[in-house]
This record gives structure tokens, sequence and C-alpha cells, in this order.
């Protein structure tokens, strides 16, 4: 039998709770402590705990310390943590994967290892190389990073009508060499108006400056004048206000909404990720609308640059480092659960993913882990993956880091108990 782990609420493809073979699965929700010490500026989290759970206990205890995690509150650390983890910070501080200091984690034998007596391989391993694919992850010591006491933030919607296509085009120049304090992503959607004739695409320009507006104005009247930001357009707040804003709660509401761990909102999609490094010419962006015009759907642009150019594409698993622009992650939603509505809409997807081959990464055709897609590679969907099959998908989501990842499986878990549809195999 199979052994699953699910830890907290993170995996677009189910793994850790669905197979077509008999398994146990080992729930890690009530693994949720989370201590925060503020003299060492890190913390303890259990991998069970959200998001939402980390960024509230922090906010107690600090006003001025963070973490670079994702922008859901709802997502569980421990999957989150294990494929990189970024958020609306990395561009100051990396990703979740770049701060994790420590673990604790159960291997095949039972032991209970933290990083001195796990080894430097296995720590290699985890921070980024996927969920469970080494063993059990009990929690995680990360390093909080510093913030202000005030952030900025704002949101600028912009239909085709208004420069849209120029906007977004202009972004890619320089939304990654913004001073690494300045996030700014753009999420691409189709707006349905009361008139079924009347579809438009907007690019909503997403964004957190870790400082004050006095500084950011500057910068964007410098760098990025298309965009046309005002003061007014500014919202000033704190950084635990700032995790609500994202994560798109209304302005005042409590920080114990940051709890919950219900969605507000759940519906089927399937999503599929690119990485970007060259800019996408106008006429390249304009096809991504035409396809929008089919189907209800999302494109997240997420830029890099900052940090993310500073460390090693092999300092963690996780490789898409200096060369790369931005992150894609492509979705599409449907709200009937019939099959034939499902594949009518992820063909729709594969298209659209099929169009972004001449403008995204070749050799190979990159990919984030924790977007794990079922569609890249050759997948044995009763659980097994000899090697050649995992490297179809390994170079993807792991570039030249997938052969270590592979040393190290076949060092500390070579029978393959920990493993699913996409995990590292091991050798043996």
């Amino acid at each position: 039998m199979h052994v699953r782990i699910r830890g907290g609420g993170h995996d677009y493809e189910g793994l850790s709770y669905v197979s077509e073979v008999p398994f146990i699965m080992v729930d890690l929700i009530n693994l949720r402590t989370i201590n925060v010490n503020v003299n060492e500026t890190s913390a303890w989290i259990g991998t069970g705990s959200t998001n939402g759970e980390l960024y509230n206990t922090i906010a107690q205890k600090s006003k001025t310390l963070g973490f670079p995690a994702g922008v859901s509150p709802t997502v569980g650390v421990g999957g989150h943590f294990s494929g990189g983890g970024y958020g609306v910070m990395l561009r100051k501080y990396g990703l979740a994967a770049d701060n994790i200091v420590d673990a604790r984690l159960i291997d095949t034998n039972g032991r209970i290892l933290d990083r001195n007596s796990m080894g430097e391989d296995l720590f290699w391993a985890i921070r980024g190389g996927g969920g469970n694919s080494f063993g059990l992850v009990l929690a995680w010591k990360v390093k909080l990073v510093d913030v202000p006491e005030k952030v900025t933030v704002f949101t600028l919607d912009k239909t085709l009508k208004q420069n849209a296509t120029k906007l977004v085009h202009k972004w890619q120049f320089v939304g990654p060499r913004f001073h690494e304090d300045l996030f700014i992503s753009i999420l691409i959607s189709r707006l349905n108006t009361s008139d079924p004739g009347d579809k438009q695409i907007v690019a909503s320009f997403n964004s957190i400056f870790l400082g004050e507006m006095d500084r950011l104005l500057p910068i964007m009247q410098e760098n990025f004048p298309e965009l046309g930001l005002r003061r007014e357009d500014c919202i000033e707040m704190s950084w635990i206000e700032s995790t609500l804003y994202f994560a798109g709660f209304p302005r005042g509401e409590s920080h114990d909404v940051l709890l919950s761990r219900i969605q507000p909102s759940t519906r089927y999609f399937k999503a599929k990720s690119d990485f970007v490094l060259q800019p996408i010419p106008e006429g390249g962006l304009e096809g991504i609308w035409r396809l929008f015009f089919e189907d209800e759907a999302q494109v997240m642009f997420s830029p890099y640059g900052g940090r993310m150019d500073e460390i090693s594409p092999s300092a963690i698993p996780f490789p898409h480092r200096a060369g790369n622009l931005y992150n894609i992650q492509h979705m599409v939603y449907w709200d009937e659960g019939e099959d034939e509505v499902a594949e009518r809409h992820i063909n729709w997807i594969r298209r659209l993913y099929s169009y972004m081959t001449p403008f995204v990464s070749k050799f190979p055709r990159a990919a984030y882990i924790n977007y794990w897609d079922l569609d890249i590679g050759m997948n044995n969907m009763k659980g097994y993956t000899s090697f050649v099959q995992a490297k179809v998908w390994g170079i993807k989501y792991f570039n030249n880091n997938f052969d270590r990842l592979v040393y190290v499986k076949t060092k500390v878990n070579p029978s393959n108990f920990f493993r699913n549809e996409q995990s590292i195999p091991s050798l043996t």
C-alpha cells in the first residue's frame, strides 16, 4: 500500500489524497503549533499550519517582522515550503524555502531528524524538492524578515481600451528591474459584463512597496510613468494588513480572519506554469487576449529580479533564478462537475499552453513544482515512476538539480516508500 502525506493544504493535482492504488493517507493538519522567537527573529512552524496562521502569529509578537510566503492564507505551509513557496516579498527576500534554517523530519525508519542529524544533502532536498518525497516533515524553522511599520499597496485595473496591452508589454522591461522593495504583479482576466456581447480583458496591476508612498511615487514616475499611479491610488498600512489586502479581504477586517482554514469559494480548476526569459511582443500578448474570449481564465505574471537574481540556482532545488524575468501561472475555472465540461476547459488551457510555446523558456520548458501539472511528461497513474519517465518532468521542475535530488532520494529512501505520481524516484 502507498503512503500519501497531506500537509495542511497545497496540492494542485490532489496527489496527497487521491490515488488509483490502495493507499494510507497521513494527515498532518493537527501539527499546527507555531512558536515565534522575536529576539532570534525566527519561528518553528508545524507543517499543518497555514500561511494565515503563521502571519497572524507573527503579527501578535511584532509589527516589524514578517515572512515571505504566499498570498493565500488557507495554503498549508507543508506543501508550500517544500516546493519553494513564493509570495509578494520574493524580490526582497527570495522564496519561503530560501529562509528555512532547520526542520524536523521522520525518515523511512521512523527516526525524527533535525538539520544536523539528517545531513546537508537531505536538508537541501526538502527545501524545494517537492512535498514529502524524502520523508515526513513535521515542522520547519524559518528566519523571519524585517518589514517596515508601514507598507504601501495599490491595485490599478486597465482594460484593452485603456492601453492594457502596451502597459503589460512595458511592465516586462521594468517589473523585474524595479528596486527590490517594489513588487508589481499582473492578474489578467476576462471581465464579464451584463451584456453577453461585451467581454473585456482586464489587467490588474497589484503592488506592494516595502515603504511609504512618498518613496514609492518617485520610483514609479521615473520607471513606469505610463501606468499613471497617483497618490490617491495608494494605501499605506501595516504589513499584516497587506496580507489581508492581497487575500482579497475588505479594509478593516479583523486579523482573526487569517485563522480560517475554509476558502471563501471553491471551484474546479486546472493550472499550468511557465517562465519567461525574453519580453513577449505585443502581438504575442494580443494572441493571449483572443484565447481569453473563449473561456473563463486567468494568467498571473509574477516578476523576479532583485534577491531572486542573487541566489544561486543550485542553492536549493528550486532552480529558476537569474535570467528569468517572471513566472506565469495559467488557470482556467468551471463550476459543473461533469467529465465533458472538465474536458472542454482542460483542452482550452492546453491550447493556451501550446500557444505560449514560442514565448517562454526552452530546453527545458521550465515549470514550477508547486503548480503540479500531470500533463508534463509521461505519467504512470499507478503511482510508480521510473527514472527515465521522471526525467521528462524532473528537468522541467528542477533543471540541473534533478540528478542531485535523485541521488538524495536513493540514499535516504531507496525503497521509494514516500512517493506519488510526480515524486523524485529512487534509482534502486
